[in-house]
């Protein structure tokens, strides 16, 4: 069954390179036609807001956001703030993709009661911005009588990404776009999380297919597809390790796990290092089910495959192609991907 041609696709890079070239990049994914385009909100990493108001200024189609900011680091009257401000500049292309966040243990951050944080963060943010006094009696994040200065004239779409099912039936009862980050997919698991959707969007009064649901892909192309796929390896590696899938067998995975331990860096950092058995660990098998990677020509297919199942975008994490540096590598999944993104809706 083929997609229909409204399907959405969004792009996502972490910010490991010059700003310089990040908006280069971010204007790349435009001129692909992306639909979206999603800034890594990671701590210690060159700053995800400040970097969108770079790509607006730069781009003049594409939607912005923040993949994902969280609500533990940046106080939801902040987060409301700043994309209250980058909504004026950007001429309405913002959306806000908020969750629980990302190397926050380096901050001795905790995550304490992740669904109460959300809720709390996501109602303070919306009614701010919709130009509400705000009175919050909230455990986690209160806000007494806040306003905002200049609420933004164009609502902004919140997005929420998770793996968990009490997250995913908030997003049915708050989210305008719901992120599935299951990372594998077959029939099954795109149904469950359609249902939890559904669960919270009926707890809210809400009709669930006004609700966009993508899911999380990790994507790399390269006219070497071999290399495309070597590329995703640690990433796969990450995902099987969170995620532990039931069928992998149990000495394999614990294997992984302790090639991760002497692993360095964030599984998106260029710079990081893998231990070399983790290109034996991590088979083709287990890339094709957990990353879209290889040549041109092989893409459509996979990408295809998955939202066929019921979705009606697609969030593409961008991988970068092992290239000297993180910019071309970039460059290189996006140039691919543009060859065959109509192929891909």
């Amino acid at each position: 069954m083929r997609v229909p041609m409204t399907v959405t696709l969004e792009a996502e890079i972490s910010p490991g390179m010059s700003p310089g070239d990040f908006v280069d990049l971010a204007v790349r994914c435009e001129q692909a036609g992306f639909d979206r385009f999603g800034v890594s909100d990671v701590v210690f990493w060159p700053d995800c807001f400040v970097l969108q108001g770079l790509v607006a200024q730069a781009t003049s189609r594409i939607r912005i956001g923040s993949m994902v900011t969280n609500p533990y680091s940046r106080h939801p009257a902040m987060l409301a703030g700043a994309v209250a401000a980058l909504q004026e500049l950007s001429a309405g292309r913002m959306f806000l993709g908020i969750g629980v966040g990302a190397g926050l243990e380096d901050l001795r951050i905790d995550y304490p009661r992740p669904v109460r944080a959300l809720r709390e963060a996501i109602v303070g943010i919306r009614g701010l911005l919709a130009g509400e006094t705000v009175d919050l009696d909230g455990e986690m994040f209160p806000i007494d009588g806040g306003r905002l200065v200049r609420p933004p004239d164009v609502p902004v779409p919140i997005s929420v990404g998770t793996r968990s099912r009490q997250v995913m039936q908030l997003a049915g009862e708050l989210a305008d776009i719901a992120l599935v980050g299951a990372r594998h997919f077959t029939p099954e698991i795109a149904q469950q999380y359609r249902d939890w959707l559904a669960e919270g969007a009926a707890r809210a009064g809400r009709d669930v297919a006004d609700i966009d649901i993508a899911p999380r892909l990790t994507l790399c192309v390269s006219g070497d597809g071999d290399l495309a796929r070597r590329s995703v390896v640690r990433y796969v590696a990450h995902y099987l390790a969170i995620i532990r899938p039931p069928e992998m067998d149990p000495d394999r995975l614990a294997a992984i796990d302790d090639a991760l331990g002497r692993a360095t860096g964030w599984y998106f950092d260029l710079d990081r290092y893998d231990p070399p058995e983790l290109f034996d660990l991590v088979t083709e098998d287990w890339i094709r089910r957990y990353a879209i990677a290889g040549a041109p020509s092989e893409i459509p297919e996979q990408v295809t495959e998955v939202t066929a199942l019921g979705f009606t975008s697609a969030s593409l994490n961008l991988a970068a192609v092992l290239r000297p540096s993180a910019a071309e590598g970039y460059a290189e999944t996006i140039d691919g991907f543009a060859s065959v993104i109509d192929d891909c809706r």
